[in-house]
């Protein structure tokens, strides 16, 4: 047998047998004394039998049993870390810490030396696998990847093991420092070659993301990303493990916590603590400063060309409204006022957005993936913001039909007032006491639309009561009078005075002359004041609204 074996053998199985007296109590009965000492002796001959199946074992048979060996020994270093905790836990006089201080000064040197040649073992056999691993392909490459990580961390579990039995060394107040002296060099040596490997493939996914990027349909570059990332996130977890181990001996790692921080891996609060952020913030302000200096001039030009891009297109975009509104102003284009203001308005709003993209271009930022991501925005949007759609939908109804026009008096979704404009969401309405009413358009479309001034010609609807005793002909030509007098009345459509209707208190007459839309409310004001002036001066009254009570004394009886 190996002696490095058999030493870490030896130092194991007694290791296995202290944690039944350590977690039991002092006084043993020889029945149970007899039990563990049977069951120390078949580990004895179980990991003795192991050793020897490995010496002679067939290169076929042989990973396995070396991954069972690993396995059990790994269980029994755990055994020694409870035993340790345990006795830790005891009185300084107590024989069973006694016992156990006494073994880990005595016996626990060569185990730890052991474990590190175990580990050493690890990393030749990590090596080999790996360089074995660029002549395989399809599912022998996967299987090799998977053993190679299996591997890397059984020997991460071996180092947390090594820095257990150190930490419970000092716990009994014994030294560690010969096992530190060991095992620190070689988890740096580890974690330099984890750095160089990160840093290594973070700057091939940069340029694989560059390339996607100018082709994102090639699937041989998002394969090649996906496996590059796998093995970037392993690495960044096991530089984590190796990290803690290291706080753990008393060192501070700064620099591969640097390297977590700026791949993205979080890291403790302790890390920050200790200044790692500020120094990270220290050296990522120089490379900017750095870089700025290197390309300050390419810089500036593309920033020259962004503003230059910019004004061009503002330009242009001013230079298409006026094309837009000078074709919708020409004779015979039966278009509304609405219509143009919102044509007017998308054309200068999309030669803008062109612009603004084409200036994007010119600063080196691909808009291949920024409209992709827009497409896949604009439906996630549409959907949180489906009301807004429906008003879209229903501006673009009001424009092809067009209901009604600026400065038209219209009745709508319980508002009523001049229309003023209107986009493609709302229409702003201002009432006749000038208040401003913004309704939107899903709620017009889906609701009577009352236009009062779309037609040229209206007729006013007015109504005229005289008394009882009148005389009806007389009342019928002085309304007739005032009508034919005023200028602003239409004579075709003709006017019209009839007796309406008998009321409790009036006899009512109905006068509905026409006029031109915008003569309506001169027209309605002015007859009704004439009628007034009228009755008074041909002795025609306009009687109040009566009611006859009639009192019947009471007969006393």
């Amino acid at each position: 047998m190996n002696p490095s074996i058999r030493h870490l053998l030896i130092a194991l199985v007694l290791c296995l047998g202290l944690p039944f007296s350590a977690f039991a109590d002092e006084a043993k009965t020889p029945e149970q004394i007899a039990a563990l000492s049977d069951r120390l002796q078949q580990e004895i001959s179980d990991l003795q039998a192991l050793d020897k199946l490995i010496e002679g074992a067939t290169e076929h048979s042989l990973e396995s049993l070396i991954y069972r060996r690993d396995d059990r020994s790994f269980k029994l270093l755990l055994d020694l870390d409870a035993l340790a905790k345990a006795a830790a836990t005891l009185p300084e006089d107590a024989p069973v810490r006694v016992e156990v201080t006494a073994f880990l000064g005595e016996g626990v040197g060569g185990a730890g030396q052991a474990i590190l040649q175990r580990v050493a073992e690890l990393t030749e056999r990590i090596a080999t696998h790996r360089a074995a691993l660029g002549d395989l392909s399809g599912s022998d490459a996967v299987i090799a990847e998977a053993r190679i990580e299996n591997l890397e961390n059984l020997r991460i579990r071996y180092y947390e093991a090594v820095v257990s039995l150190i930490e419970r060394r000092q716990d009994l107040g014994l030294e560690g420092k010969a096992l530190t002296n060991d095992l620190s060099p070689m988890l740096y040596l580890q974690s330099e070659a984890l750095v160089g490997r990160i840093e290594y493939v973070g700057a091939v996914l940069g340029e694989l993301s560059q390339r996607i990027a100018k082709d994102p349909s090639n699937a041989d570059l998002g394969a090649a990303r996906m496996d590059m990332a796998r093995q970037q996130e392993l690495d960044l977890s096991h530089l984590e493990q190796l990290i803690d181990l290291l706080v753990r001996m008393g060192d501070e790692p700064d620099a591969y916590k640097e390297v977590l921080l700026a791949q993205g891996q979080g890291i403790k609060v302790s890390a920050l603590e200790s200044g790692v952020l500020l120094s990270l913030l220290k050296s990522g302000w120089a490379s900017v400063k750095e870089s700025l200096t290197d390309n300050a001039p390419d810089i500036l030009f593309r920033i020259f060309l962004f503003i230059l891009v910019m004004v061009v297109f503002r330009y242009l975009s001013r230079l298409t409204k006026s094309a837009v509104k000078a074709a919708c102003d020409r004779p015979g284009n039966d278009m509304s006022t609405l219509l143009k203001d919102v044509m007017v308005s998308v054309c200068g709003g999309t030669v803008l957005v062109l612009g603004f993209l084409i200036a994007l271009s010119q600063i080196g930022i691909s808009l291949g993936p920024m409209l992709a991501g827009l497409g896949v925005a604009g439906f996630v949007v549409g959907f949180a913001l489906q009301d807004t759609l429906g008003n879209f939908a229903a501006g673009g109804m009001i424009l092809l039909y067009r209901p009604y026009d600026v400065d038209d008096f219209v009745e709508v979704a319980g508002a009523s007032g001049l229309v003023k404009k209107m986009s493609l969401v709302s229409t702003t309405i201002t009432t006749f006491d000038n208040q401003t009413l913004v309704v939107p358009n899903s709620k017009i479309w889906g609701d009577v639309i009352k236009n009062v001034t779309a037609q040229k010609v209206r007729r006013v609807d007015l109504v005229f009561g005289i008394s009882y005793t009148d005389d009806i002909a007389k009342a019928e030509q002085v309304l007739a009078a005032v009508l034919e007098d005023h200028d602003m009345i239409l004579e075709k459509p003709e006017a019209m005075v009839k007796l309406h209707e008998l009321a409790d208190s009036s006899v009512n007459f109905i006068v509905r002359p026409w006029v031109r839309t915008a003569d309506y409310w001169d027209v309605y004001w002015d007859v009704t004041r004439e009628v007034k002036m009228r009755f008074d001066r041909e002795g025609i009254s306009i009687p109040f609204p009566q009611t006859d009570v009639h009192l019947y004394p009471q007969q006393e009886s």
